[in-house]
């Protein structure tokens, strides 16, 4: 077993190798972090061409790198982002779930960057509760955000703005970068959509969009979980747990169709949020698709396919508008000549599930909500993929190391930046921790923790559960045969415990002293 201070050396020597990239850039780089919530990587074409084409984020992979395998920390929306700004583990940053405030007072990537002379400013979706620090100007929905005529606190001001939400956030980040930052200094825009969060309401010019489209259904859509008991607890099924009015948009005028009480009001006050004009484009769409649905009289599997194929639909729809808007932000860098000179980033605060083991949402340490799309865009960077194992936690260092700032020593990521160069850097990190610490919540998802490797995923449920999970990702990448225990994984195991447990460790997750390996 490796001693903390070897670990240390590790990352050090890890660190080391870009370190110089600093003295070689000429003047400092503008920033542009775009970051969709919960944009699962199977939709988006540079990565999978199965279900929509998404050409305008695929300009970033195409003219930079993609990130092959690229995860989160904690596949949660609020976590993610504390992960993201501090580059620290969630368990260090003190932001652990979505009942939490994040600490304002902490150092982040933005304090640092302006600080150092950058414009930085947040604008869209901000989710962690506190007032944004950090920013020359913060113009962030208030909570989760609304899809149709958002409301924003514009520091600190309360502002109501019709539209869809989507175009708003980058009618006001282009605003910021046209008029209201000082042009004569660097910048760091972080532009968060709220897309495409549940309930995925389509912009009204996107309602017909992929009508004649019929979507696979995954071969482990009726996942029954065995071998998986906290799989079976779950509480994010399409088939169980997805609302037919909140979900699904089957709110009818007649009020014939009735679903679980709380969700079907809170759907019911989103059709109603809707101008006259939106909701008779939205009536137009949707009054034929619940007239039919009435007339289907559907249950069991011929429900829960419905389900997907309608969930598909406007999820994608949501996506095509989110593609539609990077392309603005690409083509304003480009007629303003930015390009040369800006990195663009385009990610995902985590992963999300469309149908795989049956569900939606995130959650878990599973491929699907761990794994999570990264792609860069930088100029005279490397083109092409860029395959070692990096995480969410990587991206303050990144964006420090690139304006030259030093990395504080308490970082816990590492700086992607000589990867993104296409340096070769020795000793890059060879396995993933992971932590999620939210329970009880809605969709009841136990609190789990783990390690991956480019070959096996090893996961602790613990607390209401003791339930150990391993999987041999290579000849079982949909992750149905738990192999923990079983005859022949005795060393494995022995080993996986071993790094597990170095990794907890290195960040210092107490976890590590209430379940000893």
């Amino acid at each position: 077993m490796m001693e903390p201070n070897e670990i240390f050396c590790i990352l050090i020597g890890t660190m080391s190798v870009s370190s110089t990239f600093a003295q070689e850039v000429r003047k400092p780089m503008n920033i542009v972090y775009i970051m969709s919530d919960d944009h699962s990587f199977q939709t988006i074409s540079a990565y999978d061409h199965r279900f929509i084409e998404t050409p305008n984020i695929d300009w970033i992979a195409n003219h930079g790198v993609r990130f092959t395998n690229s995860f989160v920390a904690n596949s949660l929306s609020g976590p993610s982002r504390a992960c993201m700004l501090t580059g620290k583990h969630s368990h260090t940053n003190g932001f652990t779930d979505n009942t939490r405030t994040f600490d304002g007072g902490q150092q982040t990537f933005p304090k640092l960057l302006q600080s150092s002379g950058y414009q930085t400013a947040m604008i869209g979706k901000w989710h962690l509760t506190s007032t944004p620090t950090g920013f020359n100007y913060w113009d962030v929905l208030l909570g989760q955000g609304d899809y149709y005529n958002p409301d924003f606190l514009c520091n600190g001001i309360p502002v109501h703005r019709e539209g869809y939400v989507t175009n708003i956030v980058t009618d006001v980040a282009l605003n910021w970068l046209e008029n209201k930052r000082d042009k004569t200094k660097p910048f760091c825009l972080l532009l968060h959509h709220k897309a495409p969060h549940r309930v995925w309401d389509p912009d009204t010019c996107d309602l017909d969009l992929y009508n004649d489209r019929i979507y696979p259904i995954p071969k482990n859509f009726y996942d029954a979980y065995e071998g998986r008991k906290a799989a079976q607890k779950q509480k994010m099924s399409i088939e169980k747990d997805m609302d037919i009015v909140y979900d699904l948009k089957m709110a009818d005028h007649d009020s014939i169709i009735h679903s679980n009480p709380e969700l079907e009001k809170a759907g019911r006050l989103n059709y109603l949020r809707m101008t006259p004009s939106q909701r008779a484009q939205w009536d137009k769409h949707y009054d034929p698709i619940i007239q039919k649905f009435k007339a289907a009289g559907l249950t069991g599997k011929a429900l829960a396919e419905w389900k997907y194929q309608q969930y598909m639909h406007d999820y994608l729809r949501v996506i095509h508008s989110v593609d539609r808007n990077v392309g603005r932000v690409i083509e304003y860098l480009r007629n303003h000549d930015l390009l040369d000179n800006t990195l663009i980033v385009y990610t995902s605060d985590q992963g999300f599930y469309m149908g795989e083991h049956g569900w939606f949402d995130k959650r878990f340490m599973y491929e699907e909500s761990f794994r999570t799309p990264l792609l860069m865009y930088l100029p005279g960077g490397k083109h092409g993929d860029i395959n070692q194992m990096v995480q969410n936690i990587d991206y303050a260092p990144t964006f420090l190391q690139l304006a030259g700032i030093e990395v504080p020593k308490d970082i816990q990521g590492i700086s992607l930046l000589p990867l993104i160069q296409g340096k070769k850097v020795k000793n890059w990190r060879q396995a993933l921790y992971y932590h999620y610490h939210e329970f009880p919540n809605e969709h009841h998802v136990c609190r789990h923790y783990g390690i991956r490797t480019s070959r096996y995923s090893l996961i602790h449920f613990y607390d209401d559960i003791d339930s150990w999970e391993l999987f041999d990702l290579k000849k079982d990448p949909s992750q149905m045969n738990n192999i923990y225990r079983k005859k022949g994984t005795e060393a494995l195991i022995k080993r996986l415990k071993s790094e597990l447990f170095q990794l907890q460790v290195q960040y210092d997750d107490p976890i590590r002293n209430k379940y000893p390996l």
